[in-house]
């Protein structure tokens, strides 16, 4: 029997509805259903066994969304490589053992080519004697060399299988991240529907809501930091916008209380996953407010000298080049400082991007949100640089809105901090740059790549 009979029962009950709007074109669940199994046969013809490692290079589209499930149905190990990650997708293919490419950049068909690989790995021989499809996710890289996940895919879809509300979702997370793929999930599971975009500038992003009626934006903090900085969101209609969900890094508190003022109608949902877990059913104490509530059904969670530890019924087998990074008990240490209010906490940042100066703890964000609320700042990462005397101390990098000289800037910056920000918190060196700092993904990036 089909693993996926659940969900293309669905496809076939709404068979006019879209799934996908894609270069404002709409393509229907119908169509959906007949590209799944126009892709099986051309899968079977080209000699792509099932248990294969796949690598689907591309982003959302209607025949990558096909191609996708046609894989899931027979048992493909799959590995979404986007254009973010052009540069590395040979180590990446070589690290995951490719066996298959199949190519969206040069043919919009998809061009299939084979590869002489062996599987050695003992984590994907594990899974193929299975016989359950996978996964394979690679981390940003952000922090060090990438690390390669793997998922057995039959865990991620459970929860998916318990109907949700429908939405129309706009995909601004990547198909080769954690969120991204939660995104399609849901989306596909509700017979919701997927408006993709290929420009994710903050004017692209309103003008694909205004056109495509979008209620649902799945972002990330830094975005919406740009979206308030270009004013976009005055300049088309949003007002059918129900829900902008946000995650993937800590939300300076100016920007979620701006994108509050400024969108008052709409429910701002904080969201926590990770790519070795899954995505976690989360519910805000209330809009503004970054306190967050994490769990639901498979999860549970715990605090250990104040870091947040997840234990996951849809958690990766593991790293396929890292050693495993769950205790004896199955738990996860998330590396994520937080506090705890009662059945809330609040997520102060990475525990390796703590400052530590003089013995003093200071988190990159708290002083970011404080920054951002200074004129003619754009944008702004806190890091921490060492310090014989004090251990470290705090270094911020700015984007200005306009040219201004280093010595008035910084003169200006510590008069604006100096009834902000405690004396150990207010960065003691200053850069301004002009490259962005933030990642393809929208991700902050506070340690500048060397």
């Amino acid at each position: 029997m089909s693993r996926l009979a659940w969900m293309l029962d669905k496809f076939a009950a709404a068979p006019d509805k879209p799934f996908i709007i894609w270069r404002d074109e709409a393509y229907r669940y119908g169509w959906l259903l007949e590209e799944v199994r126009h892709w099986q046969s051309r899968l079977a013809a080209a000699g792509v066994l099932p248990g294969q490692i796949v690598t689907v290079e591309g982003d959302y589209a209607p025949t990558t969304v096909a191609l996708l499930l046609a894989l899931l149905e027979q048992q493909a190990i799959i590995v979404p490589l986007t254009d973010s990650v052009e540069a590395h997708k040979p180590e990446f293919r070589q690290i995951a053992e490719a066996q298959v490419i199949i190519d969206f950049k040069q043919d919009a068909a998809g061009s299939i080519t084979h590869i002489p690989a062996t599987v050695t790995n003992p984590l994907l021989q594990t899974l193929l004697a299975a016989g359950a499809p996978g996964l394979v996710l690679f981390s940003s890289g952000s922090t060090g060399k990438s690390k390669a996940a793997l998922h057995n895919f039959d865990f991620l879809l459970k929860k998916f299988q318990h109907p949700r509300h429908t939405f129309v979702t706009l995909t601004f997370l990547l198909l080769d991240h954690i969120g991204g793929i939660n995104t399609l999930l849901y989306t596909l599971a509700n017979t919701g529907t997927i408006v993709s975009i290929d420009n994710r500038d903050p004017f692209a992003v309103c003008r694909a809501i205004e056109t495509h009626r979008v209620e649902l934006l799945p972002t990330s903090p830094t975005f919406l930091n740009l979206l308030l900085l270009s004013e976009a969101y005055t300049r088309f209609d949003l007002s059918s916008l129900r829900r902008i969900t946000y995650g993937t890094e800590v939300m300076p508190e100016r920007v979620l209380a701006r994108i509050h003022d400024i969108l008052p109608a709409v429910e701002l949902q904080q969201t926590y996953g990770l790519s070795e877990l899954g995505i976690l059913r989360s519910r805000s104490e209330a809009p503004d407010s970054l306190w967050i509530k994490v769990g639901g059904e498979g999860f549970e969670t715990k605090i250990v000298d104040n870091i947040l530890w997840i234990r996951a019924e849809s958690a990766m087998m593991g790293y396929l080049n890292a050693p495993a990074p769950f205790d004896a008990d199955g738990w996860f240490n998330t590396g994520d400082a937080v506090e705890v209010k009662g059945e809330y906490i609040k997520i102060l940042g990475r525990r390796s991007e703590i400052i530590n100066v003089g013995g003093q703890k200071v988190y990159p964000v708290e002083v970011e949100s404080v920054l951002l609320a200074l004129p003619n700042v754009r944008d702004v990462a806190v890091s921490g640089e060492a310090n014989p005397i004090t251990g470290q101390t705090v270094v911020a990098r700015f984007n200005l809105i306009e040219p201004e000289p280093l010595p008035e800037f910084r003169k200006r910056m510590r008069e604006f901090c100096r009834d902000r920000l405690a004396a150990y918190k207010i960065p003691a060196r200053i850069e301004i740059v002009t490259e962005e700092q933030y990642s393809q993904r929208y991700k902050k990036m506070r340690r500048r790549e060397v």
